[in-house]
């Protein structure tokens, strides 16, 4: 089911591998027939990450990244409508030869085609697929049967991995196998039979419990492993391990187990579970809510780099969610800011809580609170700055108010003719580009950057920028221009003097940040914080 952990354990499987000396990859398949993520709300779907080359894609390609510490390419996503629309392309162009295209096998065949070549591209040992959806759904069955065909074709290369959750109803409190049992069964009538289950739970598996499987689901003992709820999504590589999970995927290729090195992995962990202090982080979002339920899923990457910059100080971080919609309805809630050591404004769309960010920047900004905005945080920060420092009332973006006098943030010229031809997927400013950071500021204190090469890459994802015609106005009343694109021109870091750490990037830095390295930018924040 969704949120089971098919993305972390995937993520897990293929750093242990990896800590054995192989060279690993991952593809996430996607059933929806949106070509990308980009165009799917994140509160249903959860954070749209955004490759180095411009891909719009699912957040567990960010565990991939995160956990595999290399940069994963658009070729390693796929989705229903992604292999569709490939297969019509070359369809029209008569790469068929003049044939009948079919639904089988020339769908599997494409995705097979695609698994190949992100295998070769990145030279990898080890391409770890992850299908998403749960088996038996009607909209993955393309897949598994691209998978049930690899398997046919090069049976000692495919391995099948069974991400099942096993619940402990709470009237009963007893671990109920069957819905792996029929999972298993639903697997079998796709014509695949599973050589590892992986079981999800509360707690860990037992004997009793263990027997049922193995009776019911045709695979060995000690090819079921247990996967109870742990505190640190980081500590999974370590419990696969200690079922020696990597030897038994090693032992079913043929192949000799290499050398474990975990070495740094296993200091990161004792750190998480034995932190040494605290720091407390407020992110100032509008897409964790859904009904009566707080999703986190929106902003993982956010979360996941304020961890790694706490992490590497031997802190916890204790992360607050801050509903800004509350502080348009009652601003004397602001002083509530000031029991945190920091606070984010995150990236979004849309006009929706966002007077209520703007007070939250204007808080810190004042109360000199450590804070980080990121993208539309950023342009909140420049708006919030040229309404109460430069007195540009009601200044503001062109997104949130197409007639405003001072449209300090304003739209691309070149985003503006495809949003009239209705071009909206996969069309905004997207992937890594090039930022020269002013020698002078913080942002080039944080990065530790040389005179010499004063160069980042970082990350986009907007149609929105810094509108230069105001630049020379924000600049005199203290708005620092710390980083700017040096291709286009484009403001890229801004920072506001005499604080502790305000800054703000119109790229997403979160993107960039791995557990045993962190992003620059925010390990700044929280040593500001700690401080």
């Amino acid at each position: 089911m969704s949120g089971v952990g098919k993305g972390v354990a995937t993520a897990s499987i293929g750093k242990i591998l990896q800590s054995r000396g192989f060279n690993v990859t991952a593809l996430k398949i996607d059933p929806y027939i949106n070509v990308d993520a980009g165009t799917m709300n994140p509160v249903e779907h959860g954070e749209v990450f955004v490759t180095n080359d411009g891909d719009e894609c699912d957040q567990d390609i960010g565990n991939y990244e995160r956990f595999l510490n290399i940069n994963i390419y658009k070729g390693n996503y796929l989705t229903t409508g992604r292999v569709y629309e490939s297969v019509i392309h070359k369809e029209r162009n008569l790469e068929y030869g003049g044939r009948c295209v079919e639904v089988v096998p020339d769908i599997p065949n494409e995705v097979i085609s695609r698994i190949k070549n992100a295998a070769k591209k990145a030279k990898a040992d080890f391409v770890l697929v992850e299908i998403g959806g749960t088996v038996g759904e009607y909209q993955n069955l393309l897949f598994l049967e691209a998978g049930r065909i690899m398997k046919l074709t090069y049976p000692k290369d495919v391995l099948f991995i069974l991400v099942s959750y096993a619940p402990v109803p709470q009237m009963i409190g007893e671990m109920k196998t069957k819905p792996t049992q029929w999972a298993v069964r639903s697997l079998n009538s796709a014509g695949i039979q599973p050589d590892i289950l992986l079981i999800r739970s509360e707690k860990l598996l037992d004997e009793p419990r263990k027997r049922k499987l193995l009776i019911f689901c045709n695979v060995g003992e000690k090819d079921i492993i247990s996967a109870p709820d742990i505190e640190s999504i980081y500590e999974i590589p370590l419990n696969f391990e200690k079922e020696k999970l990597s030897n038994i995927i090693l032992q079913k290729f043929g192949l000799k187990p290499k050398k474990e090195n975990l070495k740094e992995w296993k200091k990161m962990v004792n750190v998480i579970k034995n932190p040494e202090k605290k720091v407390k982080i407020a992110i100032a979002g509008k897409y964790f809510r859904s009904g009566k339920f707080t999703l986190m899923d929106s902003y993982i990457s956010v979360i996941e780099a304020v961890k790694h910059a706490a992490y590497s100080f031997k802190a916890a971080p204790e992360i607050t969610w801050i509903d800004t919609e509350e502080y348009e309805k009652s601003p004397k809630k602001l002083k509530k800011l000031k029991s945190f050591d920091a606070i984010i404004v995150p990236g979004g769309f849309g006009s929706r809580g966002v007077e209520g960010k703007i007070k939250v920047i204007e808080y810190c900004r004042k109360n000199k609170i450590p804070f980080l905005g990121l993208c539309y945080g950023m342009q909140l920060v420049t708006i919030e700055f040229a309404r109460n420092v430069c007195g540009l009332k009601n200044a503001n973006s062109t997104e949130i108010n197409p007639k405003t006098k001072h449209p300090v943030i304003d739209i691309m010229a070149e985003q503006k003719e495809k949003l009239k031809e209705k071009k909206y997927g996969g069309t905004m400013r997207l992937g890594a580009y090039a930022c020269e950071i002013i020698s002078n500021t913080k942002s080039f204190k944080a990065y530790g950057l040389g005179k010499k090469d004063p160069i980042i890459f970082e990350r986009h994802r907007h149609r929105y920028e810094f509108n230069n015609k105001y630049r020379e106005l924000l600049e005199k009343k203290g708005l620092k221009i710390a980083g700017v694109n040096p291709d286009l021109n484009l403001v890229e870091i801004i920072e506001i003097e005499k604080h502790p750490f305000f800054v703000a990037t119109q790229f997403h830095p979160e993107f960039l940040s791995r557990p045993l390295h962190p992003h620059p930018l925010f390990r700044e924040l929280i040593k500001t914080a700690l401080k």
